[in-house]
C-alpha cells in the first residue's frame, strides 16, 4: 500500500514544470505532513520537507507584512493541528471544484506564482538605489507560500468566509494564474519593480 497525503491524495505522477523549482518541491508522501523540525539544523533543510507541511507551517506562522504582523482571523496561533484541519479542507475544497488531485493543483500554483526577481537596495554614495536581483530558488517558494496564506487570510478577516475556503480559492486563482490571487499579484508587482531598476 502507497502513502498519500491526509490518506486520501497520492503525489505519483505529479511532474513539477519548472525547472528551477524541481529541487526546491519536494512531494514525498506523508500520511501526517508535520515532521516537528527534524530538518532544522540542516542548511537548505526546508527543502526536503514535503511541500503540504511547508504550507502548514505558513499557515501556522504567515510572516510579516510591511513590518507587522498579518491580521489572521484568530486562526495565527501556532497550533498544528489547527492548521493541518485548515489545509486538508481547503485541499477537500480544490478537490470538490476541480475534480482533480489538490496537490498537483498546488503545485500547479506554486509554480504560477514564484517570482523570478525582485529588488534590493544598494547604498552607493550616501544615497540608497534599488537594484534588480534574480530571486533564489527556495526564497521563490517561501514568498509564493506567505503571500499565498497572507492572501487568504486578508479575504477571511472579518468576513464571513472561512479560512479554509480562503486557502482554497487563493490556491485556485493562483493555479489559473489570475490577477485576483494575492501571490499572482504580488509576483507581477516584484516583477515590474525590478525592471523599472534595472
Amino acid at each position: 500500500m502507497s502513502l498519500k497525503f491526509f490518506n486520501r491524495w497520492d503525489s505519483e505522477g505529479i511532474k513539477i514544470s519548472d525547472p528551477g523549482l524541481v529541487n526546491y518541491i519536494s512531494l514525498d508522501p506523508v500520511v501526517v505532513p508535520k515532521t516537528g523540525a527534524k530538518f532544522a539544523k540542516f542548511r537548505f533543510h526546508k527543502s526536503k520537507a514535503s511541500i503540504v507541511e511547508r504550507l502548514v507551517n505558513k499557515v501556522m506562522i504567515p510572516g510579516h507584512k510591511s513590518k507587522k504582523h498579518k491580521q489572521s482571523s484568530g486562526h495565527m496561533t501556532g497550533m498544528g493541528v489547527q492548521a493541518l484541519h485548515i489545509v486538508e479542507k481547503a485541499l477537500e475544497e480544490i478537490e470538490k471544484k476541480t475534480k482533480q488531485n489538490p496537490i498537483a493543483v498546488l503545485v500547479k500554483a506554486i509554480e504560477n506564482a514564484a517570482p523570478r526577481e525582485e529588488i534590493v537596495a544598494i547604498e552607493y554614495g550616501g544615497a540608497r538605489y534599488p537594484k534588480a536581483v534574480e530571486c533564489a530558488p527556495q526564497r521563490r517558494v517561501d514568498l509564493v507560500l506567505r503571500y499565498m496564506t497572507q492572501g487568504a487570510y486578508l479575504k477571511a478577516f472579518k468576513s464571513k468566509k472561512s479560512i479554509s475556503n480562503a486557502l482554497a480559492n487563493e490556491i485556485l486563482l493562483a493555479s489559473e494564474a489570475k490577477q485576483e490571487s494575492n501571490a499572482i499579484g504580488k509576483k507581477y508587482e516584484l516583477e515590474r519593480q525590478a525592471d523599472a531598476s534595472r
